[in-house]
């Protein structure tokens, strides 16, 4: 056999065995006994055995019935036990959150346990994004998107101003006390961000000191901030994020202003779903 048979014949199976009644599993799922006996015959021809004894008042299981029933019920059991998992037990009260892994790590945990804490009710889905055409108003109720914020279609709430700032492990900070004392060192690299470490470097007034430093290229700005923290470099960091951190430290009071920003971002639409709307007020500044 290719493929399982409907889900409608499953369902009709399973209820009926349950109850030992047509009738009865009928009203269970909704519709007539005629229904779910044709099902059910359906389902029978598919399978080519028999599953039901058909007695004048009642029905009993066929030996095959019988050992395919717990089968039949493990597979719905586990449908349930991963539906919930993944959108909660009460879909209509949940929310889609997309942002990406550094700012869901550093900046959205705390904010999400409190709001956790007021609204143990409302269950949030949080989805990963990394590059930014993982975004987009589809799949999402509410995104936090890092740029200009001149997205079309979309309502916009900004997180605050940004500044690029480098940051590493305390002990290596020790031997940092002006920027050329980058020399040697090893910077940690991650795309997507305007200002990275040649447009610092020239707000420090030391451009092209970056020649003279070794180099470590990852795809997530997570990744160089987990790299910093190690003591294996020096990475950037926005401002904003660097007091939700304990492991890093700024050795240069010296932050490059940019243009773009972290904003909260969901469809331009009339109606709002109110769990959707709780997300949204407790995540704004």
């Amino acid at each position: 056999m290719n493929a399982l048979p409907p889900i409608l014949w499953l369902q009709a199976f399973e209820a009926a065995a349950r109850t030992l009644s047509f009738t009865r599993a009928g009203r269970e799922l909704g519709v007539t006994q005629s229904a779910v006996s044709q099902r059910i015959r359906l389902l029978e021809d598919r399978l080519g055995q028999r599953l039901f004894v058909r007695h004048p008042r009642s029905l009993s299981l066929t030996p095959a019935g019988q050992a395919w029933l717990p089968s039949v019920q493990e597979a719905f059991g586990r449908l349930l036990e991963g539906t919930t998992e993944v959108f909660g037990s009460h879909p209509q009260a949940s929310v889609t959150l997309r942002a990406t892994p550094v700012m869901q790590q550093i900046w959205l945990a705390p904010r999400l346990l409190d709001f956790h804490r007021c609204h143990p009710g409302i269950v949030v889905h949080v989805v990963s994004a990394i590059w930014r055409d993982d975004f987009g108003i589809e799949g999402a109720d509410i995104e936090i998107r890092y740029g200009l914020g001149d997205w079309e279609g979309v309502e916009l709430q900004s997180l605050g101003s940004e500044a690029m700032l480098p940051v590493c492990a305390p002990r290596l900070a020790e031997r940092l006390h002006a920027p050329a004392d980058l020399v040697g060192e090893t910077l940690l690299h991650a795309p997507g961000f305007a200002v990275g470490w040649s447009a610092w470097l020239e707000e420090a007034g030391v451009a092209g000191l970056d020649r003279h430093c070794l180099t470590l290229s990852c795809d997530s700005q997570i990744m160089t901030l987990a790299l910093a923290a190690r003591g294996g470099g020096v990475a950037l960091i926005h401002q904003g994020l660097l007091n939700e951190r304990d492991d890093l430290v700024a050795p240069f009071d010296l932050p490059a202003a940019t243009d773009e920003r972290f904003w909260l971002v969901r469809p331009m639409k009339q109606e709002r779903r109110p769990e959707a709307v709780l997300l949204w007020e407790g995540l704004s500044p």
